[in-house]
């Protein structure tokens, strides 16, 4: 198993594998049943995305708000004294008034060949008040040995991002430092495998959903089909 290693400045950043919260940013404890309200969790596909990655948590009590008014970024929050005399306080600047960056005073190390890839924490896309920080993605390779910042986008015109203590406000992926794939496009012989395999999926949606079909409130249609193709896969992937 691969480890990411880390040294920190500020213990309640709290780096950790992203978990899905529920009841919270991730949604309600809706079942999967005739009437419920979809979710993002009932989305295998989002849940795994959402999961694969490390989450940074907000470690001050000074909540920062970020707000765009006349097209200047504006930085506000009661940050008072800086707890350490070698740290840039507040750890926030202006970049370009489009852009901040905050000094995270994180340091990653993963394995050689990979990389660690900043991004939105999942959070920011199930969000409905256009409240969550928008991390910037970046890549930083792993023989980079000093604590990083990261970089957030500055919110639309009259618009305010809010860090909250304890809130998770980016998360950090593990991926190989070199995209080391060229796009090609499938032979027919591909191409009409892929097609007979999807069509057989289809025919056979009521059998591999293992009958667990259900209407949302919004009167969407769900079957557990890719759920169970899923937990066969994973599986079959153990016992090889």
């Amino acid at each position: 198993m691969d480890k990411v290693k880390y040294r920190l400045n500020n213990p309640r950043l709290a780096p950790r594998r992203t978990k899905l919260e529920i009841p919270g940013w991730a949604g309600r404890r809706e079942p999967r049943a005739d009437g419920s309200r979809e979710q993002v969790w009932h989305c295998v596909p989002f849940s795994e995305g959402a999961q694969y990655g490390i989450e940074l948590f907000y470690p001050y009590d000074n909540e920062l708000h970020v707000s765009t008014r006349n097209g200047k970024l504006v930085l506000e929050g009661d940050w008072g004294p800086s707890p350490d005399a070698g740290l840039q306080w507040p750890p926030f600047r202006n970049f370009g008034d489009h852009f901040y960056t905050y000094q995270l005073l994180l340091d990653l190390k993963v394995e050689k060949g990979m990389a660690i890839r900043t991004e939105p924490h999942p959070r920011f896309y199930t969000d409905v008040t256009d409240t969550v920080p928008i991390a910037v993605p970046a890549l930083v390779r792993n023989w980079w040995p000093m604590v990083f910042f990261a970089v957030f986008k500055a919110p639309a015109e009259g618009r305010t991002h809010i860090f909250r203590s304890g809130e998770p406000f980016a998360q950090i992926i593990v991926i190989p430092e070199e995209a080391a794939f060229e796009l090609e496009r499938m032979s027919e012989e591909e191409a009409a495998e892929r097609e007979l395999q999807s069509r057989r999926i289809y025919a056979n949606r009521p059998n591999l959903s293992g009958g667990t079909e259900w209407t949302s409130s919004t009167d969407t249609v769900f079957d557990g089909t890719y759920r169970h193709l899923h937990r066969a896969a994973k599986e079959k992937s153990r016992q090889d």
